[in-house]
């Protein structure tokens, strides 16, 4: 029978959750790394036993692990990252100019194909890639080229948080940047564009046709459409037909359209699913009832899931990378929680269960649908 592993990050370490296909027990191991802030773990499509992680400490700095055994045993790699050439500067929170100073991985996205190729997001935000496993990165420097210097930190810092590779371009790669924007490359990273036609900041960018500082919190696609893209902005939820080259609001009858993640299901393009709260300063659910919204047809008609969910006095967020599918045939929603619970639908999200309580908050939510 088919199996699920769920990668969870966390403040204070690690865990990997297991599971049949039936979804209702659950092993727990861990804390990995326990202590350590995990920005992110996630495993090579090409190989689910090959995992990477990001573990960092404001006092000892930042590590990158590897395991080739479902994350029973880690080894750390190549941790040094230099950005190409003179590094140059970016507008700081003040509005001059800052230079250049890498902080940590904030992301790590195994290349579809080959689980010794992996690309790196980082802050300060640039694009890293490894072939070797981790053991050298090299930036790919033509993306802060795309007006890096207008580029701002958003309240979190300005990492490069969302990689997407398209499955069907190989070297077609979408990400984005708290509070830089979205970019999209054609040629595997040599040269980016902004893909922020469509965007509205009013709040943070006076100028409407300004092409960089938008503050994209995510972006997901379903695999079998990457020409649509989904986007949980800092305000609006968007939508792109075009890969990327323009967007539109689908954000709709939600009770309010700020968030972090967005999700697509495994086997429907046009189920998408946000998880609101109330506003970019306070970081909780409305009316404290956790509810996850799910549209069947892309966007603008949504409809809460609460059932299994805390419908009163729940003050949790859910960060951006919180949150994952399965793709067994019933398809299973994941996400993750700062109050740390993992939350789990075996059925799409019509049903919801906590498979875990009182972990650290969590950062991170990976899925591995396991054969």
């Amino acid at each position: 029978m088919s199996g699920v592993r769920v990668l969870v990050g966390t403040r204070k370490g690690a865990f990997v959750l297991t599971s049949d296909g039936k979804r209702k027990k659950w092993d727990i191991a861990g804390p990995h790394f326990a202590g350590w802030e995990m920005y992110h773990v996630k495993g090579s499509p090409a190989d689910p036993n090959r995992l990477y992680a990001s573990q960092t400490s404001g006092w000892f700095g930042q590590v990158v692990q590897r395991s080739s055994d479902g994350g029973k045993n880690w080894e750390p790699v190549g941790n040094k990252f230099v950005y190409d050439g003179t590094p140059g500067t970016h507008k700081w929170y003040d509005g001059t100019q800052h230079p250049w100073e890498f902080k940590r991985v904030w992301r790590l996205e195994p290349s579809l194909t080959d689980p010794d190729t992996v690309y790196a997001g980082v802050e300060d935000a640039a694009i890293f890639k490894t072939t070797d496993g981790g053991q050298n990165w090299t930036e790919l420097p033509g993306l802060r080229s795309a007006k890096g210097d207008l580029w701002q930190p958003g309240a979190g810092g300005m990492g490069l948080h969302t990689i997407v590779l398209d499955p069907k371009q190989k070297d077609r790669i979408f990400v984005a940047i708290s509070a830089g924007g979205a970019f999209r490359t054609d040629d595997g990273g040599k040269s980016w564009k902004p893909i922020t036609k469509g965007l509205v900041s009013q709040f943070e960018l006076p100028d409407p046709q300004a092409e960089v500082g938008h503050c994209v919190h995510s972006i997901a696609m379903h695999p079998a459409r990457p020409n649509v893209l989904y986007m949980q902005k800092h305000w609006d939820v968007m939508r792109t037909d075009d890969a990327g080259d323009s967007w539109h609001e689908i954000s709709g009858n939600l009770p309010t359209d700020f968030g972090f993640p967005i999700g697509v299901h495994a086997h429907e393009p046009d189920t998408v699913y946000v998880v609101p709260i109330k506003s970019d300063s306070e970081h909780y659910p409305p009316e404290g009832k956790l509810r996850v919204y799910r549209s069947r047809k892309g966007g603008n008609e949504w409809e809460p899931l609460t059932e299994g969910l805390p419908q009163s006095d729940c003050y949790v967020n859910v960060l951006r990378t919180a949150f994952g599918v399965d793709s067994l045939e019933s398809c299973g929603v994941y996400f993750g929680t700062t109050g740390g619970q993992v939350y789990a639908s075996a059925d799409s999200g019509d049903h919801w269960t906590a498979i875990v309580r009182d972990l650290p908050a969590v950062l991170s939510v990976e899925v591995q649908t396991l054969k």
